[in-house]
C-alpha cells in the first residue's frame, strides 16, 4: 500500500491511524511519506482536501474504522460538493474472521458511496497497486472528487508481491470545431457579452489559458465566489464577485448582459445569477457538459479542454467585437460601491475595514483560507486577488470548520508565502484543536479570529426574514490565553488602526499567531440588503 501511494508522488498522509491501521503506520515509518498527525479526523480530511484544490493532485487521508472513517463524512462531502481531489484510506476489522463480533463496526464503504466518486474495499493484497492506481486516477480527472479506500487488517498483514502500476497522463478531449463556431458567432452577434468564471476555473492549470483568453478577447468579466483569482482581478476588465445571486452591484452588468460565458460554472455553488427564460442566453465552456437546473440552463456548450477550447474561440473572435466591452462603463461604479467605508475607524471594526486591512498586508501570492461564515460574502465582494487559489473559500458545502485545516494545509505546501486563516468564533471552535499540529508542525501560519459571539450568518438571516433575535448567542473562551495554552502567540485589537499593525508584526516574527478582531456586523443589513440596487433590466 505504501509503495503504490509513493508511486504516484504522494508528500503527506493526514491522519489519526488506529490499531487496524498499524501494519500501515509501521510502513509509512520506513517511507518518504511525511504523516502528519492530526487532532480530529475531520480536520485531516479538510487538509487533505485542501493539498488536492491547491495542487491538482489527490491529497491522502487515513484513519481507523468505524468512529474514526464517520469523522471523514464531512470532509468527504466538503471534497465531493468543491470538486477537491482526495484519496481516504480507512481501516477495518479482519474480514476472514471475526473475533470481536461486530464491535465498532460500520458499514463505511456503502457509507461512503453517495459521498465520493469511488468506494470499495481492498479484499487482495494483490490487488493493492492496481486499486491505489484507479483511485488517483478518478480522484484527479474531470470532475475531481473523493475517492474511498477500506483496507482490512488483516489483508494489510500478508505478505504480497505484486508490480506497481505507473502513471500516465491523460489528456482531456477537445470540443469540436461545430461547438466552437456556434459560440463564436453567438458571441459575435451579441450586444453585451460578458465572461463568468466558476469554481472550475480555479483549477491550477488553466491560470494562463482563461488570462489568455480575457486578454485576446477584451470581454469584461466577473467571477464566483470560487472562481475568484482565476484571472487577475487587478484587470482593468474585472467587474466584481457575485457572493450574491442578485441584486448585488455586480449585477448591474449580469441584468444588462444580453449573453453570458460561463466558464467553469459548478452548479454546486450558489447560484452567481438566476437564469431565467426572458435573460441572457448563457454559453457553457467546461471540461464536463453542464448540469441544468431551474436556474441554469445553457444554449449551448464547449465541452472539452477547457483551455484548448478557449484558445479555439479567441482564434475566431481576437479583433471581431465592436461590442466587446460595452458594459465596462459600468464597472468603475460598481467597484466604487464595493469599496465605500473601507477605511472608517470606527470600534468593533466593519467587515469592509477587516477585509481592506487584511488585503494590505497579504502580498499577490499570498493565501487567505476563510471558514465558512458572514464575513465570507465580505471577502467574496471585497477581497481582491491576482493570483490564482490566493482566496481559498468553499461556496458548496460550506462547511463551518474548514478555514484553520485549509490553511495549515495551504501553509505546508508553501512554506515561503504568507498563510492567513480567517475563521468566525463559531467556525474556529469547532476546528481549533488544530492549533496545536499547526505549532507542532512549527509552520509560519497567522489565525485571525473575528468576534462576535453569535453565528453571525444565520442571525443575519434571522434579521432579513423578520424573525426574532433568538438562540444564536454564545460565550468564548479568552483566545488570547487559548492561542498561549498551545505555544502560540496571541493578540487582540483594541482600535481600528491595530488590525494592520498586528497582522504585519505577526508574519514578520514568523511561527504560530492568533489575532483576535471584534466585528461589527450591523452593516449587513445596510449594505447586503437596503442599499442594493434594484433589478436593472436591459433595455
Amino acid at each position: 500500500m505504501v509503495a503504490a501511494l509513493e508511486n504516484e508522488g504522494v508528500e503527506y498522509i493526514f491522519a489519526i491511524p488506529g490499531e487496524e491501521n498499524l501494519d500501515v503506520l509501521d510502513s509509512l515509518r520506513r517511507s518518504k511519506i511525511k504523516l502528519v498527525l492530526t487532532r480530529h479526523e475531520q480536520a485531516a480530511g479538510f487538509m487533505a482536501a485542501t493539498y488536492g484544490r491547491l495542487t491538482g493532485r489527490a491529497g491522502v487521508c487515513l484513519t481507523t474504522l468505524g468512529p474514526g472513517a464517520l469523522n471523514l463524512t464531512t470532509a468527504a462531502a466538503y471534497a465531493h460538493l468543491g470538486a477537491m481531489p482526495m484519496v481516504m484510506i480507512t481501516g477495518q476489522k479482519a474480514i476472514r474472521s471475526s473475533r470481536q463480533a461486530r464491535f465498532q463496526i460500520v458499514d463505511i464503504v456503502a457509507t461512503m458511496r453517495p459521498l465520493t466518486k469511488m468506494a470499495t474495499q481492498i479484499v487482495a493484497a494483490q490487488s493493492i497497486p492496481t486499486l491505489v492506481r484507479d483511485a488517483f486516477r478518478v480522484a484527479q480527472q474531470e470532475r475531481p472528487g473523493p475517492v474511498h479506500l477500506e483496507l482490512p487488517e488483516d489483508i494489510a498483514a500478508d505478505d504480497a508481491t505484486a508490480d506497481m502500476v505507473p502513471p500516465h497522463v491523460v489528456e482531456l478531449p477537445v470540443a469540436p470545431s461545430a461547438a466552437i463556431d456556434r459560440a463564436a458567432d453567438m458571441i459575435m452577434a451579441a450586444r453585451r457579452p460578458l465572461v463568468m468564471l466558476g469554481a472550475a476555473a480555479s483549477r491550477p492549470r488553466l491560470a494562463e489559458p482563461l488570462s489568455a483568453f480575457v486578454r485576446r478577447c477584451g470581454i469584461p468579466f466577473f467571477n464566483t465566489q470560487m472562481g475568484k483569482g482565476a484571472v487577475n482581478a487587478g484587470s482593468n476588465l474585472y467587474m466584481g464577485t457575485a457572493a450574491l445571486s442578485e441584486r448585488d452591484w455586480v449585477h448591474e452588468a449580469i441584468d444588462q448582459a444580453d449573453l453570458i460565458i460561463s466558464i467553469g460554472h459548478d452548479t454546486v455553488e450558489k447560484p452567481p445569477f438566476l437564469m431565467g427564460h426572458d435573460g441572457p442566453q448563457v454559453i457553457h465552456v467546461g471540461a464536463t457538459p453542464a448540469t441544468v437546473e431551474q436556474v441554469y440552463f445553457p444554449q449551448a456548450e464547449i465541452v472539452g479542454d477547457v483551455g484548448a477550447g478557449l484558445a479555439a474561440l479567441a482564434d475566431r473572435l481576437e479583433g471581431k467585437l465592436p461590442n466587446g466591452q460595452a458594459l465596462l462603463g459600468l464597472r468603475e461604479g460598481i467597484l466604487a460601491h464595493l469599496a465605500e467605508r473601507s477605511t472608517e475607524d470606527r470600534f468593533p471594526l466593519t467587515p469592509q475595514r477587516i477585509v481592506h486591512d487584511v488585503r494590505q498586508v497579504i502580498p499577490p501570492d499570498g493565501i487567505v483560507a476563510l471558514d465558512n461564515g458572514m464575513y465570507k460574502i465580505w471577502f467574496a465582494r471585497n477581497y481582491r486577488t491576482s493570483v490564482a487559489n490566493t482566496l481559498l473559500l468553499d461556496n458548496a458545502l460550506a462547511t463551518m470548520g474548514a478555514g484553520l485545516p485549509s490553511a495549515i494545509a495551504a501553509a505546508l505546501i508553501h512554506p515561503d508565502r504568507r498563510v492567513l486563516a480567517v475563521c468566525g468564533d463559531g467556525g474556529f471552535m469547532m476546528n481549533s484543536q488544530e492549533l496545536e499540529t499547526a505549532v507542532r508542525l512549527k509552520l509560519n501560519l497567522v489565525v485571525l479570529v473575528l468576534e462576535d459571539r453569535a453565528y453571525g450568518m444565520i442571525r443575519w438571516k434571522q434579521d432579513v426574514d423578520a424573525f426574532p433575535d433568538f438562540g444564536l448567542e454564545f460565550g468564548n473562551p479568552d483566545f488570547v490565553a487559548y492561542a498561549k495554552s498551545y505555544g502560540a502567540d496571541g493578540s487582540r485589537v483594541g482600535k481600528a488602526s491595530e488590525l494592520s499593525t498586528m497582522l504585519e508584526a505577526a508574519f514578520e516574527e514568523g511561527g504560530l499567531h492568533l489575532v483576535v478582531v471584534p466585528v461589527d456586523y450591523s452593516e449587513n443589513m445596510r449594505v447586503l440588503v437596503k442599499e442594493l440596487p434594484p433589478v436593472v433590466q436591459a433595455k
